[in-house]
């Protein structure tokens, strides 16, 4: 696996987009579960309108983008960042000495923002360890680079995390992303109850910046434009609120660019010895 993403890597951007959307449109005709799932969780968003092929084909494309993002040096991937919308406030937060929880959903290439933030400082990113030996081995070459440290999901992790923030530091999660039994809880995400991680909402509870953040991919492989934004309004409340709060601005991320929204990812999935969620 590692040889093939570094042959995809020799690609430029344009082509591994090019046979990204083929290949994303292709997995969704052939394989009925990713196909419901995807068709299933736009209609709940109410965005079925924006195209299940388009939105397939935009996953293909976040599949193969990867290759170019691991496998090359962390300033040649950052070359690829054609514009950043939003950087005040993140140099904001940093001339304060204040620590930052980027907040990123997976939306667009949500893989190049910890690469684009480690050029300008540490950066501690919280990742799931995959099942597969072969993938752990790409995600930790891909992914570490001299600033760019990460932390697995687990009480270490959250460890690390928290002692990044307490140094003034900058960490990053997907906050959309479906938690283990016992790490989350039943919220509303577009109208149905998912099973939401608590983590991102109590790292919000500390005196750190909260900032929204992704990585918009732009057509014809001309690159990616960065946005890092604040809630639309300030994260407040006790850890359930805030966390139902960022379900919200999530599914407003969303809607900017639904299409590169990653709708194919089970994230109404019932967490193995999870309680079931409650009725609608």
């Amino acid at each position: 696996m590692v040889f093939i993403f570094r042959l995809l890597a020799l690609l430029p951007l344009n082509a591994l987009h090019g046979l990204g959307g083929v290949l994303g449109r292709l997995v969704y005709r052939v394989s009925p579960t990713y196909r419901r799932h995807l068709q299933e969780n736009m209609q709940q968003a109410g965005l079925a309108d924006v195209g299940y092929r388009q939105a397939a084909a935009e996953a293909g494309k976040q599949m193969l983008e990867l290759a170019r993002i691991w496998m090359r040096p962390v300033e040649q991937v950052n070359d690829l960042v054609a514009e950043v919308v939003g950087w005040e406030h993140v140099q904001a937060a940093r001339e304060a000495g204040r620590g930052i929880v980027f907040l990123t959903p997976h939306l667009g290439c949500f893989e190049i923002t910890a690469q684009y933030l480690s050029l300008a400082g540490p950066i501690t990113v919280l990742y799931r360890e995959p099942k597969s030996a072969a993938a752990q081995q790409l995600i930790l070459m891909g992914r570490k680079r001299a600033q760019l440290h990460l932390a697995p999901a687990d009480v270490s992790g959250v460890r690390a995390l928290i002692k990044a923030l307490k140094k003034g530091e900058m960490v990053g999660m997907l906050p959309d992303q479906a938690p283990k039994t016992g790490e989350g809880v039943w919220l509303k995400f577009f109208g149905r109850y998912a099973y939401t991680m608590t983590l991102a909402a109590r790292l919000t509870e500390t005196s750190a910046v909260s900032l929204m953040t992704w990585g918009e991919r732009l057509p014809d492989g001309r690159g990616y434009r960065i946005h890092f934004q604040p809630p639309s309004q300030p994260l407040e409340g006790n850890t359930l609120e805030r966390a139902q709060q960022i379900n919200g601005e999530v599914e407003a991320l969303i809607r900017t660019c639904p299409s590169q929204y990653l709708w194919g990812y089970n994230r109404y999935k019932r967490p193995a010895g999870a309680e079931p969620p409650p009725e609608a």
